[in-house]
């Protein structure tokens, strides 16, 4: 094995190029096949992009891949031994990896090896077979191949003959094209002087892009992927035309020029570190200590697959156009080709500890503090948006140390090595290891794998098929093997494959390096990362101009040359706009007397016996805050109770026996829950859920350290969500909605205002539906009362499925609560990314226009917006650079969309960090709102929050639907985990979307603010 392929490459053409020397070693069969190669049909020689004089290099590169894929070793050239053909489910596995056949293809040659190699034991298959069914597979898939195409060519005909435009409303017909900016700017406020983040970006238009597909196989990690970009450019220049392309690490590669042909093909033998890690007594690893490089081979195929043109791309004036989305795309990765070769990328941000503000936050997590680059089409031009990121990665240990940090019950296991763990501690080690990415030290190569769950059996109790189907165990396969003595026999082994058995004891795998931490992060790491990310607007600056300037910025690589572009190290500067704040009622008796008092039926407080003196304290100034925001606790029918919180929030169905028992107590007129709890507590959802779904109650939660301090803020917020749970509201505009925007709005045609999002699952959550939530107000002129509908709905779709039927529901609320129907919709859409805009449009506004039309001759003017805080967006102060903007601060122009109607505002109190404005989007606009009437409305909505004081950040439908969407979802985990289903394994196998777990039915007690 010391004598295998040398570290060369070679390069191959498409007809019409210079031949060139193979450097691989060829056998006296390939030298064979090369002068006298088989019969292969024309269209074979297309269909792998081969040419006769090459096809040699071909036949020994597959060649080379079967025998590696299913000996996990390589061929010793100049021989050629047969192939040994696994008798399991491996065979198919490594296939899909040893061939570039589309899956079709790849079982047709399977199916034909496996008759060819039917009677023998061992099955094996010489080179000449191999190659003949190759050819014979290759032939059948491009007939196949020419009839799908005229398939697919007669349904594309019959589609456009049968296509027509979206309804938007009744019978009428027409294309929906996204609302453009009704004026040039909005006028209203006064003047600010303001720098934002955006770096202007010049090119210039002459230059053209050409894109080529890259196809890579073996299928290489990202890491290897750039290694290998690299050394064709280091030693294939020519091939490039002298260019140094930008790679996206995947599929795509761009360039400036022309590559020599449209096809290119290359063999590139890269040498891969490997690593020979030293086990612990305790299950850890110690530091990895590269000792020897193993070569493994890939096929690099490159094809033409676009060039941009930028002069052809620029409309200006009336005939203005966006740039294509993906002319966007290929800048944006020229731009990233630099921070990708430094840092370790996620999504659009890059991290590296090069950075500083690397920090441990605790129970195997460390906090990165990186950068987020995106490029946008702006009214001053393309513009580069830089931000400071901060995010939590996995720390980069053992897996047996891992679970010692993170669960507490494993602490004691390297002196324990022979406990076993019961049912509920399995499901808890397989949610803290699921999805993550290990590596194995047994080995000479690095191998990596995600985990998709964990065995049934502990490791002593495991067996596995040979590639002759003989059982082998596991425990003893190690030792005869590696020479290693299975330390944790009676603990589970990772299960590193969806569809077929492949075990790793967990003392052998280590934590991936660079990867993003998974889950939900503890109140205390969630500080620190916070803590890490909080820093004032001139400190933030100071970040971003090093990030610009140093090494791992954008513009410090040679891409920027290569295309011409030019970054300015400058932020952009523009003008802003103050708006006034809305005058506010305060007086209890303007505001609260008429309908928001509540007799309270009963009141429970759950507490421990020692908490005696803090109790009665705590309800005497809970009770008189209540009352002066004309909430009154009637005190004839309080009642107390003790018990343990453990003894009971861990048991869901003695906590149901138990408010039951309560409410009977209460003659069934229980209309308040408040629970005092130790501390944090999973069956928080429980509570929730039983209370609010079977009980018909709404509840309040506080932590009892929170009441040994009894601050006056406290029991304010504590009084502020009672009320609005019970249907009060402490906040109202002095001058009515309808007073602020005269030319639209009137006291006698009522408005509703709804608001939308749609909650999904944790990223690597591959079956829990998502929960989609809309709200709507049900009073006016005020609005300032919310009722909400909650639907799950399929996995990780976006888009409302149910949107229509909850509407409907809606406005039926509405009309009940006004006797008519609302004049105007305004619908704020809360979590959607631009790229799904037109989407979302095309459906959401169909449903609500289909909601609509089931009252008879109804049709309202809708307004629907989209609200995003999830942006990178930040504005300093042009003259104070270390103060954050202030509240009411507005932005429509420079850095905004050229000619959609969009801007920013900051409708809050910056208390600490950076201030992050929203962003709305507006997408459809019946009701011809001008640019200062929709901001002015939006402004004083944000007044509006039934929870605060003070102006919230986004505005209050968005936010209610937020909260009412995060209630849903505390329904469906909490039930899951209480059915025993949170660690189905069938959701890592299934076919297709599950259906979705419908939600519990809301009591007709609980309609109103009950999320808040």
């Amino acid at each position: 094995m010391e004598e295998k392929t040398q570290s060369h490459h070679t390069t191959r053409h498409i007809p019409g190029s210079k031949s060139r020397t193979s450097l691989l070693h060829k056998p006296p069969l390939v030298h064979h096949l090369h002068t006298n190669p088989p019969p292969f049909p024309s269209s074979t020689q297309q269909n792998l992009n081969l040419v006769p004089s090459s096809l040699h290099s071909s036949y020994y590169y597959y060649y080379y891949c079967f025998y590696s894929q299913f000996h996990n070793t390589l061929p010793s050239p100049p021989l050629l031994p047969h192939l040994t053909l696994p008798t399991d489910q491996r065979f198919f596995h490594r296939m899909t990896k040893a061939i570039p056949l589309s899956p079709g293809g790849t079982i047709v040659f399977s199916f034909l090896l496996h008759l060819l190699c039917f009677n023998q034991k061992p099955r094996k298959v010489d080179f000449d077979s191999l190659i003949f069914l190759l050819s014979f597979t290759i032939y059948v898939l491009t007939v196949a191949e020419k009839k799908n195409q005229q398939q697919q060519k007669t349904q594309v005909s019959e589609h456009k003959a049968n296509s027509s435009n979206i309804k938007v409303s009744g019978s009428t017909e027409k294309a929906l094209v996204v609302a453009k900016r009704p004026d040039s700017s909005g006028q209203e406020g006064s003047v600010i002087y303001l720098l934002a983040n955006h770096f202007l970006v010049k090119f210039d238009p002459s230059q053209k892009i050409y894109h080529s597909n890259v196809d890579i196989s073996p299928h290489p990690s990202k890491q290897i992927a750039r290694m290998i970009k690299q050394k064709l450019i280091e030693t294939e220049p020519n091939s490039f035309s002298g260019a140094v392309p930008a790679f996206d690490g995947r599929k795509s590669i761009y360039s400036p020029v022309e590559f020599q042909e449209e096809r290119l093909e290359f063999f590139v033998n890269l040498p891969i570190p490997s690593c020979n890690n030293t086990l612990m007594k305790c299950g850890d690893l110690r530091e990895k200590q590269p000792q020897k490089k193993v070569d493994k081979l890939f096929r690099v195929n490159m094809r033409l697959v676009s060039k941009f043109d930028g002069k052809e791309q620029r409309k200006e004036g009336e005939n203005w156009a966006p740039r294509p989305r993906e002319y966007i795309h290929a800048l944006d990765v020229i731009l990233r080709e630099n921070p990708m070769e430094n840092c370790t990328s996620i999504g659009r941000s890059f991290y590296s500890s090069s950075m500083g503000g690397s920090k441990e936050i605790g129970v195997g997590a460390v906090g990165l503090r990186g950068f987020f680059q995106s490029l946008r089409q702006t009214q001053q031009s393309l513009a580069l948006n830089m931000d400071l990121s901060i995010a939590a990665f996995h720390e980069s240990i053992g897996v047996i140390a891992y679970l010692q940090k993170k669960l507490g019950f494993l602490k004691d296991l390297s002196r324990n090595k022979g406990r076993e763990l019961s049912l509920e501690e399995r499901r808890e080690v397989e949610k803290e290891l699921k999805n993550i990415r290990v590596f194995v030290c047994h080995r000479e190569t690095v191998q990596r794998y995600r985990v998709y769950g964990l065995t049934e059996e502990i490791t002593e109790r495991l067996w596995f098929p040979d590639r002759d189907g003989k059982q082998l165990r596991l425990v003893s396969y190690f030792k005869d093997h590696y020479g290693y003595e299975i330390q944790f026999k009676n603990l589970l082994c990772l299960q590193i494959s969806r569809t077929r058995p492949c075990y790793l004891p967990m003392e052998l795998c280590m934590i991936c390096e660079g990867q993003k931490f998974l889950g939900k992060l503890s109140d205390d790491q969630a500080a620190k990362i916070m803590k890490m990310g909080c820093q004032r607007p001139n400190e933030r600056r100071a970040i971003t101009d090093n990030v610009m300037a140093g090494p791992v910025g954008p513009s410090s690589g040679t891409q920027t040359r290569e295309f011409n572009l030019e970054v300015s190290r400058e932020m952009t500067l523009l003008k802003g706009r103050v708006l006034q704040p809305p005058k506010l009622k305060h007086d209890r008796e303007q505001s609260f007397q008429r309908n928001l008092s509540r007799e309270m039926g009963f009141d429970e407080y759950w507490r421990q016996p020692d908490q005696k003196s803090t109790i009665p304290k705590f309800i005497n100034e809970l009770t008189q805050k209540c009352e002066h925001f004309g909430v009154f606790l009637s005190k004839n029918t309080l009642r107390s109770t003790f018990f343990e919180p453990s003894h009971i929030l861990n048991n869901t169905t003695l906590l149901e026996s138990k408010l039951k028992e309560i409410q009977r107590a209460a003659s069934n007129n229980l209309q308040l829950i408040i629970c005092v709890m130790e501390r944090k507590h999973k069956g928080y959802g429980d509570l929730k859920r039983i209370a609010e779904t079977r009980i018909g109650v709404v509840t309040q939660c506080c932590l009892y350290t929170n009441i040994t301090k009894l601050s006056s803020q406290f029991v304010s917020n504590l009084a502020l969500k009672i009320n609005a749970k019970i249907g009060g509201s402490m906040t109202e505009l002095y001058n009515y909605i309808p007073c602020h925007i005269p030319r639209l709005f009137r006291v006698d045609e009522p408005v509703i205002f709804m608001g939308a999002d749609v909650t999904h699952p944790h990223p690597f959550d591959d079956c829990s539906p998502s929960v989609a939530a809309v709200v709507g107000s049900i009073n006016w002129p005020e609005a300032n009362r919310y009722v909400s509908r909650m639907r799950s709905q399929t996995h990780r779709q976006e888009i409302i499925q149910d949107l229509d039927l909850m509407v409907k529901e809606l406005l039926d609320d509405f009309h009940k609560a006004l006797n008519k129907l609302p004049n105007r919709i305004i619908f704020f859409r809360d979590g959607v990314s631009e790229t799904q805009f037109k989407k979302v449009l095309q459906e959401e506004l169909q449903s609500i226009k289909d909601a609509c039309s089931k009252f008879h001759g109804y049709n309202p003017s809708i307004t629907f917006a989209v609200v995003q805080k999830r942006h990178h967006t930040l504005f300093r102060c042009g003259t104070d650079h270390d103060q954050n903007i202030p509240p009411g601060t507005v932005v429509d122009t420079v850095i905004t969309h050229p000619k959609e109607f969009d801007f920013y505002l900051c409708s809050h109190v910056g208390v600490k960090g950076t201030s992050r404005p929203t962003h709305y989007h507006i997408l459809w606009d019946e009701n011809e709102f001008t640019s200062d009437e929709l901001q002015r409305l939006v402004y004083n909505l944000c007044y509006t929050f039934v929870r605060y004081k003070k102006p919230v950040s986004i505005v209050p439908p968005a936010y209610y639907a937020h909260l009412a969407a995060h209630r849903g979802r505390l329904y469906i985990e909490r039930s899951s985990e209480a059915n025993g289903e949170s660690m189905n394994p069938s959701c890592v196998s299934r076919v297709g979307p599950p259906k979705a777990i419908p939600l519990p039915k809301l009591s007709d007690n609980v309609n109103l603010m009950f999320y808040c």
